[in-house]
């Protein structure tokens, strides 16, 4: 539980946040302090009618507290990017991927703040959860001499205090699992805390302490640049010692017949092939459709039956006659329908299945994975303590009416395959570190690993 004085802490901390610049091109439209509290209740609104349970991540009169402290602060003349800066200090507090108020569609707002001539922060970055900053590459993804220097000071600000400025803003299970997110768009959280200046001045650590000036960039950020090109989501690879490295980076797509192609194709090669390993990644996986590993990745691993989650709780969002279900009624029930395993398939992949999930496997891709561990289908390798193993599910879109910000909030609990309470996070059974400088060493490590137990 949170305590009162943590809680006042940290709204401390981020009414101290200062804000350097605003986006270009955009009106700049300020809130009176009876709209901003008109939102406020129709976020606490929101959540009543949709959340089942508030309490699976947040101490209910920890939320209480902050959401009041909101009404408090409501002052004249914040625009919608203040607002939302306010509005976020819940998002920690919710502790959950699912839950969090945000923008109605951040990668839109990046494209228009783009396209309008506005820049961004020059560098892709790495942060862990002691706010540790480090250069992962250029702002798109291209390879820099710099990657791996640490971060000491950002316009003459400690990196440390910038990190933990924007992490107080964002959404997430965990503190673990919020560095994640945030060094996956760090130049979001910058431009919406700090706003977007024309140059940044670094300092940077090392034997040779290094000063560096660079002006903002207009690249695409990397989690932006091939979200629509399949094989950069995508890829499998046969490997030495009759192993094979599939890499799954979403559970989510459009066209669910290119994915089952893609599975088919894989353990095609690794029938005709003889792979007896192969390891499946999805360490970046947020999730998605869970049709897609249901369909497509099970049917050639399953060899017993099984059912992709053991119980629900979920919210009634809308009358619902012909189920007597009433709309604002909270109904839990157990997952009694299971898939048979199909071992009689010719493409029934009998050899060793590792699965490696890290910081940012999410939503389905925990599901998926709790199910390979529950079943014994395959043995998870990585990081654990970021995500709950007991999942939320069906996010709901809720748009705040005076600012056009939205709450994310999901009405549903789904509860592991065993249905065992502990562990509480999702976690592997042997755990590896993972180096975002080296993502490929995991995978080096979990071959050995494979290698060792053949």
């Amino acid at each position: 539980m949170r305590s009162p004085q943590l809680l006042r802490a940290f709204l401390l901390l981020l009414a101290a946040t200062p804000i350097l610049g605003v986006a270009p091109g955009q009106a700049a439209e300020r809130y009176s302090p009876q709209q901003l509290r008109a939102d406020i209740d129709a976020l606490q609104a929101g959540i009543a009618a949709t959340h089942p349970h508030p309490s699976h991540s947040v101490d209910p009169a920890q939320l209480q507290l902050a959401i009041d402290a909101l009404r408090q602060r409501a002052s004249t003349g914040l625009d919608r990017d203040a607002a939302w800066r306010d509005f976020s200090t819940l998002n920690p507090l919710l502790a959950d991927g699912h839950f969090f108020v945000g923008y109605a569609d951040w990668r839109a707002e990046t494209e228009q703040h783009l396209r309008e001539g506005g820049a961004l922060f020059p560098f892709e970055i790495t942060v862990d959860a002691q706010a540790r900053v480090r250069i992962l590459s250029e702002l798109g993804g291209a390879a820099t001499a710099l990657s791996g220097r640490s971060v000491e000071t950002i316009n003459g600000v400690p990196a440390g205090d910038v990190a933990r400025a924007l992490l107080a803003h964002v959404h997430g299970d965990s503190a673990r699992f919020r560095a994640d997110l945030l060094s996956r768009r760090w130049w979001f959280f910058y431009w919406k805390v700090y706003g977007a200046p024309a140059s940044f001045e670094l300092t940077l650590a090392g034997p040779a302490q290094a000063r560096l000036r660079r002006p903002a960039s207009r690249a695409h950020p990397s989690i932006l640049v091939g979200e629509d090109d399949f094989d950069r989501q995508f890829a499998f690879e046969l490997r030495p010692g009759a192993a094979a490295v599939m890499t799954i980076r979403t559970f989510s797509w459009p066209e669910q017949a290119a994915f089952e192609e893609f599975t088919r194709r894989a353990f095609q090669q690794m029938q005709a092939s003889g792979t007896r390993t192969l390891i499946i990644d999805v360490r970046q996986n947020g999730g998605g459709n869970d049709a897609m590993w249901l369909q497509g990745l099970l049917p050639y691993i399953a060899d017993r039956p099984y059912r992709w989650a053991s119980r629900y709780t979920k919210k009634v969002l809308r009358d619902d006659p012909a189920k007597h279900e009433r709309q604002g009624q909270v109904l839990s029930g157990t997952v009694d329908t299971w898939s048979a395993p199909r071992t009689d398939d010719p493409l029934y992949f009998g050899g060793k299945v590792y699965v490696l999930i890290g910081r940012g496997t999410y939503s389905s891709a925990v599901l998926f994975a709790d199910t390979m561990q529950d079943f014994g289908f395959g043995t998870l390798l990585g990081e654990g303590a970021s995500v709950r193993s007991t999942q939320t599910g069906g996010v709901q879109k809720i748009a705040l009416p005076q600012t056009g910000l939205v709450l994310w909030a999901p009405r549903l609990l789904l509860v592991r395959p065993s249905d065992a309470a502990t562990p509480l996070w999702l976690t592997p059974d042997i755990g590896i570190d993972d180096d975002p400088l080296h993502p490929d060493a995991m995978v080096d490590a979990a071959l050995a690993i494979a290698a060792a137990k053949r």
